[in-house]
């Protein structure tokens, strides 16, 4: 089992503890990664592109004029698509880009992600994260004293000071065990876990 350094808010390590190698010390696979990230990435998109064909554009229920005899060609509806404010031909429609994983891929995938960080040393790893009040400098001075600067947070509890605190800075995000994923994990330079966090994981993905 990985043993890594505990910290405290103010940088100084004041315990170790041992990652269960079922999710921190995995074989990292690349391809369940990348597959991850992308079907994350693709199940974001909207698709929202529409146009209305024939069917959909209102009104042309009625055949403008008598099928023979007028002078003009023959038509069956002012809604056609020859006509102004026809429908349109083989018109877009709302198109579903996502991809899905079963269960299986996707926590093989968040522990090959986990795993990673900690075989890049890029796991920070603080005892307990309060603060008293919401304050953006306080939470400030937590990543200056580990030499932070882009760095998802992961918590034990929906910890309202703490969230709030860090919700301006720039390139930090905060998230709790359960909003957990592959993306996240790589998109930042630094993960960061309370002690809680560690044992809540391990159980849930365990």
């Amino acid at each position: 089992m990985a043993q890594v350094a505990v910290y405290n808010m103010q940088g100084k390590e004041v315990d170790k503890i041992e990652l269960n190698d079922s999710i921190f010390g995995v074989e990292v696979n690349e391809h369940l990664v990348h597959m991850a990230v992308v079907a994350q990435l693709a199940n974001k998109r909207q698709g929202t592109q529409k146009a209305k064909n024939r069917s959909e554009v209102s009104g042309g229920g009625r055949k403008p004029w008598r099928q023979k005899g007028t002078g003009h060609a023959r038509q069956g509806s002012i809604r056609a698509p020859q006509w102004k404010g026809g429908g349109v031909v083989f018109a877009p429609a709302p198109r579903d880009y996502s991809i899905s994983l079963n269960k299986k891929e996707k926590r093989a995938a968040l522990k090959s992600a986990l795993t990673s960080r900690v075989n890049e040393q890029k796991l920070v790893v603080i005892d307990e994260l309060k603060m008293n009040e919401i304050k953006t400098k306080e939470f400030v001075a937590v990543l200056k004293a580990f030499n932070l600067d882009k760095a998802l947070v992961v918590l034990d509890e929906n910890d309202k000071n703490v969230i709030l605190s860090a919700r301006n800075i720039p390139d930090v995000k905060t998230a709790q065990v359960n909003e957990l994923n592959v993306y996240d994990v790589l998109k930042y330079n630094t993960l960061v876990l309370t002690k809680k966090a560690v044992s809540d994981i391990e159980e849930v993905y365990a």
